[in-house]
C-alpha cells in the first residue's frame, strides 16, 4: 500500500493553521510531522485535524518556543518524548504505526538552530547544537527488533554543497559549517539512517527547504538550504516511490519561511 509522509516546520501552528488546512486537503498525506509549533499542547487545534480526518495527533509542546506535533489518519502507540540535553526542551516523539502488516517508528525532531556564531566557545546556542548533535548519534535505525524507522524534521543543518546556494560562502554560516555537516553525516552513518529525499532527488542537484523571511525576492534570489530532511532504516529504502519539496509552499499567504517536504512509500 501506498504510505505518505510530510514533515513541516510551521513557524507557529496556531497562526498559520489555514495553510496547514489548505495542505492536507490538497495532498493528504497519510502522516504530518510538523515542527516549531510554539503551543503548550492544551491550546494545540486538534479539532481542526480532526476534522480533516486526522483522528491521530500527538504532542510535545511548550509555550512560545519549540515544539513537534505528529498527526496522522493511522493509529499509533508507544508515544516517547525524548529530553535531548536535559534541558526540558520540546523537541522530539516518536511514535509506532503500523502501515499494511509493518511497524515504523516516526521520530519527530525540531534540532536547535544555533544562533549567528559559529563558536561553542562563545555561543551557548551552538554549543547546544553541537550536544544535541552528538546526544543524536545515539539514534539507530535499527534499534528496535521487527521494527522499521522514520527519522523526520527540521534538523537545522544542510549537510551537501549542493543543499545550499553557495557552498563557499556558508562555509562559516550556522547551518553548513564543517563540524555541523561533518557531525550529521557522522549521526547517518553510524545511526544505519538513509537519506530517503537524496535518494529520489540525487547530487548534484540543488535543493533547498528554507529561505529567509530576510529576503526581499526570495524566490528570485533562491538563496536557499535544505534543513529539512526525512531519512529511514534500510528496509525501508528500497520501498520508496517519491520524494517531493513543495517550494511553491514558501510563496502562500502568510507563510513559514520552511516548506513541507513529503515521501511516499510502497509498504
Amino acid at each position: 500500500m501506498p504510505f505518505t509522509l510530510a514533515t513541516w516546520n510551521i513557524n507557529s501552528v496556531r497562526l498559520r493553521l489555514p495553510i496547514v488546512e489548505a495542505f492536507l486537503r490538497d495532498e493528504a498525506p497519510d502522516v504530518l510531522c510538523l515542527q516549531e509549533t510554539k503551543c503548550p499542547n492544551e491550546l494545540f487545534p486538534e479539532a481542526a485535524f480532526h476534522a480533516l480526518g486526522y483522528e491521530h495527533v500527538a504532542l510535545h509542546g511548550q509555550k512560545g518556543y519549540h515544539g513537534v506535533a505528529t498527526i496522522s489518519r493511522l493509529p499509533f502507540a508507544d508515544l516517547v518524548r525524548q529530553d535531548f540535553c536535559a534541558i526540558g526542551d520540546a523537541r522530539h516523539l516518536s511514535v509506532r504505526i503500523a502501515v499494511a502488516e509493518r511497524q515504523i517508528r516516526v521520530h519527530n525532531l525540531y534540532v536547535p538552530a544555533g544562533g549567528d556564531e559559529p563558536d561553542p566557545e562563545i555561543n551557548p546556542k551552538f554549543r547546544h547544537k553541537l550536544d544535541f548533535l552528538e546526544e543524536m548519534r545515539r539514534m539507530r535505525a535499527d534499534a528496535e527488533p521487527g521494527v522499521a524507522a522514520i527519522l523526520v524534521g527540521d534538523l537545522n543543518i544542510a549537510p551537501f554543497e549542493d543543499d545550499v546556494w553557495s557552498h563557499k560562502q556558508l562555509l562559516k554560516i550556522v547551518s553548513h559549517t564543517p563540524v555541523e555537516t561533518e557531525g550529521m553525516k557522522r549521526v547517518i552513518a553510524e545511526g544505519g539512517w538513509t537519506d530517503l529525499v537524496r535518494q529520489h532527488i540525487p547530487l548534484p542537484q540543488k535543493l533547498y527547504t528554507w529561505w529567509s523571511y530576510r529576503a526581499k525576492d526570495w524566490d528570485g534570489a533562491d538563496k536557499g538550504r535544505r534543513l529539512d530532511h526525512v531519512w529511514s532504516s534500510g528496509d525501508l529504502a528500497p520501498h520508496l516511490t517519491g520524494a517531493r519539496v513543495l517550494r511553491e509552499a514558501r510563496g502562500w499567504e502568510r507563510p513559514s519561511d520552511h516548506v513541507p517536504v513529503m515521501v511516499t512509500l510502497d509498504i
